[in-house]
């Protein structure tokens, strides 16, 4: 490692040293430095010995030196609550894949911090699998919206049986008006929740239908379409926000239609691609 590089680290104002540390990144990111990587790795591993401003700034970007032996001092920083940069140790562990993080993740998102919260959330859809859905599930009736987006998120990366009925329990007992979060997760369950969107479709509630036409536009099934032309055309129905299912139905058309025609291109251009190595 380049003195230099270290030295830059820990002399000078904090404005000059925090662009000190966006010059490695862009360092580490754009030229794979070693010199750089090499700095920012004592940078997390030393990291008390470094101002705040730093250490965040570096894990904002930590994908782009991530390194397995970073692992006891992330795992150090997650619980360190007098350095006060838990949620950018999250950051990190996400971005390092940091398994062993997730029991200290689940104790963070209680965190009276709405950024420890948040990111928390965002590690566990990432780091976490099956075992976490229950922790993750009571936050999808936070009183924040953003949160309860972030943990739909979430529970779609994570996947599998339990993470699709914590999504459809909220999707059929409605605690807020708009969950169009919650509509557009469900959709990447898809092939399997196409069959229980289509029987939401023709509930009694205005509300339901909605939601479910919108979920519909998002899986890019076509098994959706004749149901979304027969909302569009037919349904008359306006929710508690004064939404259209008929509008709903027809815009869900179209976004079924530029999945599909994405997902054609994506296929024409793999089949018509060189082989490679030629």
């Amino acid at each position: 490692m380049n003195p230099a590089d270290l030295q830059g680290l820990r002399s000078g104002d904090l404005e000059t040293r925090e662009t000190h540390v966006h010059r490695l990144l862009d360092r580490a990111r754009t030229q794979g430095d070693e010199s750089a990587i090499a700095a920012l790795h004592t940078l997390v591993r030393d990291y008390r010995d470094f101002h705040r401003s730093l250490y965040s700034r570096a894990m904002n970007q930590a994908a782009v030196f991530a390194d397995a032996g970073l692992q006891e001092p992330l795992l150090a920083a997650l619980a360190d609550t007098r350095y006060n940069c838990q949620a950018w140790a999250a950051m990190g562990c996400a971005a390092m894949d940091v398994r062993a993080a997730v029991p200290q993740l689940i104790t963070l998102l209680d965190h009276s911090q709405w950024i420890v919260r948040g990111e928390t959330v965002t590690a566990l859809g990432r780091l976490g699998d099956a075992s976490v859905v229950p922790a993750l599930r009571p936050l999808l009736g936070d009183q924040a919206d953003w949160l309860r987006q972030r943990t739909a998120d979430a529970l779609a990366r994570i996947g599998g049986d339990a993470a699709l009925e914590a999504l459809w329990h909220e999707f059929e007992h409605r605690r807020f008006p708009r969950i169009g979060y919650v509509a557009s997760t469900l959709a990447q369950f898809a092939p399997e929740v196409v069959p229980r969107l289509l029987a939401a479709a023709d509930s009694p509630d205005p509300d339901q239908r909605y939601w479910a036409a919108v979920a519909l536009g998002s899986t890019g099934d076509d098994r959706a379409v004749p149901t979304l032309e027969r909302l569009m055309a037919t349904d008359r129905g306006s929710t508690v926000f004064d939404g259209e299912v008929r509008a709903a139905a027809k815009k869900a058309l179209r976004t079924l239609r530029r999945i599909q025609t994405a997902i054609a291109e994506r296929e024409t251009a793999l089949q018509t691609a060189p082989p490679q190595g030629s």
